[in-house]
């Protein structure tokens, strides 16, 4: 394959040959929106000197480095997180951002908090998701005794101690799916919700908004005990298919938080696509498919790019401004998805 030459990278960019051996030899300023054209069109073409546009872009920008502590590194929806995290990163252009992105090697308060303090031995600033743990508030606190701030996504933690949240209102999410159920079933009947753990207080939120709508204004449902599924699709599968047969008169399903493709799975394989309304979080290629075919009613979304680039700001605040006098909340408007609009 032939290399990339400045001709090449001066058409990607839309910029001179002359502009793009200013941006690499640092000889004349160069506005610094042109500077980072260049710079973008040097990663989409793989331009080999990459490293040195970067270098004289951010050179003298402050730099930062944060970390981020996610879930389930297989599942689509971290690794689209993952994704969005470096993305907001590189569209930052006010400072270079450094991202460290890891998974706690199991789901235990013990490996969360060995990945937490991990991170925050490396890097100037932490967000995490996770359990609400007493052992995880512990760590939180440590980390913010030596001056390192933490955040918490999608569910939030250590509250009082961490910085702020990022996320959507949960119970907001809990009674939106809930008034779905309740529109859309085509008869009152018993509903049930999955929570992949209580340790996760936006799960436990989630199925807060989900009963007290039904209690308010949509009696005549009767929300059966909730369900633990640990956000896997293997039990989702047979709690699903259990589920099922214990309450033949069912007319509605939510998955809380992750594990929704056993729900979909099941529901697929006992052909009762469209007869129970079944809702899920977040669009992935399996909740995108159980919309198209009519198994999934609705799709509730966390908007990702938003989220990424909220959190990065904040980071980067309190880094600049200190610690954030009043530990807040930084809710996002959640995304819906139906058949209709994928």
């Amino acid at each position: 394959m032939r290399r990339a030459t400045i001709s090449d990278l001066a058409q990607a960019s839309g910029v001179s040959v002359a502009t793009v051996d200013r941006v690499l030899n640092g000889r004349h300023r160069v506005r610094e929106e042109t500077a980072r054209r260049v710079y973008d069109a040097a990663q989409s073409i793989g331009y080999h000197a990459v490293g040195l546009i970067r270098q004289r872009v951010f050179e003298d920008l402050p730099q930062y480095r944060l970390a981020f502590l996610l879930q389930k590194p297989t599942q689509p929806f971290y690794q689209a997180f993952a994704r969005e995290i470096e993305t907001a990163a590189r569209n930052v252009t006010t400072a270079r951002i450094q991202t460290q992105v890891e998974y706690p090697t199991a789901a235990t308060p013990a490996a969360i908090v060995e990945k937490i303090k991990l991170l925050g031995a490396r890097n100037q600033a932490v967000a995490l998701v996770g359990p609400d743990y007493p052992a995880v508030t512990a760590a939180v606190e440590e980390l913010k005794e030596r001056g390192i701030p933490v955040f918490s996504l999608l569910s939030d933690l250590a509250t009082g101690v961490r910085d702020a949240y990022v996320g959507v209102n949960n119970r907001k999410v809990g009674r939106t799916a809930a008034w779905m159920i309740a529109k859309a079933a085509r008869r009152p009947g018993k509903v049930a919700c999955f929570v992949g753990s209580h340790r996760f207080h936006g799960h436990e939120l989630r199925e807060i908004g989900f009963r007290s709508y039904f209690r308010e204004e949509a009696p005549d449902f009767e929300v059966v005990e909730t369900l633990i599924n640990l956000e896997t699709p293997d039990i989702t599968h047979e709690a699903t298919l259990t589920l099922l047969q214990k309450h033949p008169d069912l007319v509605g399903l939510y998955v809380c938080g992750g594990g929704m493709e056993g729900a979909i799975s099941a529901f697929r394989e006992e052909g009762i696509g469209g007869r129970i309304v079944l809702i899920v979080n977040e669009l992935t290629v399996d909740s995108k498919a159980g919309l198209a075919d009519g198994i999934v009613t609705m799709a509730i979304g966390t908007p990702l790019p938003a989220l990424c680039k909220e959190v990065t700001s904040l980071m980067m605040g309190a880094l600049e401004q200190g610690e954030i006098a009043v530990p807040g909340q930084s809710f996002l408007p959640f995304e819906i998805f139906l058949s209709e609009n994928i």
